[in-house]
């Protein structure tokens, strides 16, 4: 299948000078990526947020990986989260297992075709986007955003002539990230207010740059910013003059048939069936049902929703080349370190892992949104997989910890013993 969009012009004519305008409300809050001690410490989960039961759904191939089952039960009982979902798929078929409950009041079973808001795994559909622009020779890597967006990117040291399209894409730009300016409780108090992305953008500005080294510039550090993706969504419609979303379902969501998935503005439900999700804003303190906000917030930094089953076509779509021509996925791939302890690498809207069990390099991201935390990743061989929980923020770390084991255990379920 070859699911590249056919050439057009990169800005229609009948909307030239066209501008997708958004009312002005109150601003909120949210921080999507935080550290839970701003929300009162990661905790442990209540006897009402859990259950022991694991069950499996819609299977054309029998998920008998006991490491994978331990760890769905781990999520939901050990680490606190009300509800987790692992879907798996290699060439033989897909599998989905769903541990605890969907919602804490009915105790209904998480169903295996759930969908959830995705958080941080936008970044992949808005950086294949970009790139398929930079295909058609619409948008240069290496041009200063300045050129897609005169004037915008100004002040206390922050410089859009001297940032380029690639490090915003690569986290290496130096922008401070918006939501570390942005206290989480606030959307709490209300959670259905639309939040202006240019607003979000000149909050980030307000602030010096998060270099590290005296004298650094942009491109020489990696810090990650949900700012930069902000950016790259505003880049998209510049160029096309369409919205970031349309352009996303217009490329990558019809062509893949992604039912299930979609860029929801300023919507606050979760269409089709759906786990509740929840914060834990304190310890001790009950879960808060945080299901209906305004993803605004996150706007094209993380605002999408998705499926385990849609997530991983896309991810193998992206993976095989079925959405980049050839030199825009090297591009993608190639990576910096991103400074941790363990060694992921960060390329283009996209990092990379070491199997744990043999066979190279995984690829994916993570993503993390009021109510839900989501976790997966794709080899080139055809493997994929997809975890979810519905608790963000308010997890422990046990809990990203136990996420990633799942991604990894997914991904090696019935490797051959010889790569291991």
């Amino acid at each position: 299948m070859n699911s590249l969009p056919q050439q057009r012009t990169c800005y229609d004519d009948e909307d030239e000078g066209h501008v997708i305008k958004h009312k002005r409300v109150r601003g909120g809050a949210l921080m999507l990526a935080v550290a839970v001690g701003v929300m009162g410490g990661g905790l442990p989960g209540t006897a009402a947020a859990t259950t022991a039961g694991t069950t499996a759904a819609r299977s054309t191939h029998t998920a008998d990986d006991a490491r994978l089952r331990a760890l769905m039960h781990r999520l939901t009982t050990a680490d606190g989260a009300p509800g987790a979902l692992v879907a798996t798929r290699d060439g033989r078929g897909s599998s989905v297992l769903t541990s605890g409950v969907a919602d804490v009041g009915s105790r209904a079973s998480v169903r295996g075709d759930s969908r959830f808001r995705i958080g941080s795994m936008t970044k992949p559909f808005v950086a294949t986007v970009v790139l398929q622009l930079v295909g058609q020779g619409c948008v240069d890597l290496d041009a200063p955003v300045e050129r897609y967006l005169p004037g915008v990117v100004r002040g206390h040291g922050n410089d859009g002539r001297v940032i380029t399209v690639r490090m915003l894409l690569q986290h290496t730009s130096g922008l401070p990230d918006y939501l570390d300016h942005l206290d989480p409780r606030d959307i709490l108090g209300d959670p259905l207010a639309h939040h202006d992305t240019r607003d979000l953008v000149n909050l980030a500005l307000a602030h010096p740059p998060t270099f590290e080294e005296t004298g650094a510039k942009p491109g020489s550090e990696w810090h990650y910013s949900n700012t930069n993706y902000l950016l790259a969504g505003m880049l998209i419609e510049k160029v096309t003059g369409h919205a970031y979303g349309e352009e996303i379902r217009r490329r990558v969501i019809e062509p893949l048939g992604l039912h299930d998935t979609s860029v929801p503005g300023d919507a606050t439900s979760i269409p089709g069936p759906h786990p509740r999700g929840y914060v834990r804003p304190g310890e001790d303190a009950p879960l808060v049902d945080i299901t209906a906000f305004n993803p605004s917030v996150a706007g094209a930094s993380g605002e999408m929703i998705s499926s385990g089953a849609d997530l991983n076509r896309f991810l193998d779509a992206l993976v095989r080349g079925k959405l980049l021509r050839p030199a825009q996925l090297k591009e993608m791939m190639t990576t910096r370190p991103t400074g941790g302890d363990d060694d992921r690498a960060y390329g283009l809207g996209l990092e990379s892992r070491t199997l744990r069990c043999g066979g190279g390099l995984y690829w994916g991201h993570g993503g993390d949104v009021f109510g839900y935390q989501t976790a997966g990743g794709a080899t080139a061989d055809g493997r994929q997989a997809t975890v979810m929980t519905n608790v963000d923020p308010g997890g422990p770390d046990a809990q990203d910890d136990d996420m990633e084991s799942a991604v990894q255990a997914g991904l090696c379920q019935g490797r051959p013993a010889h790569s291991r």
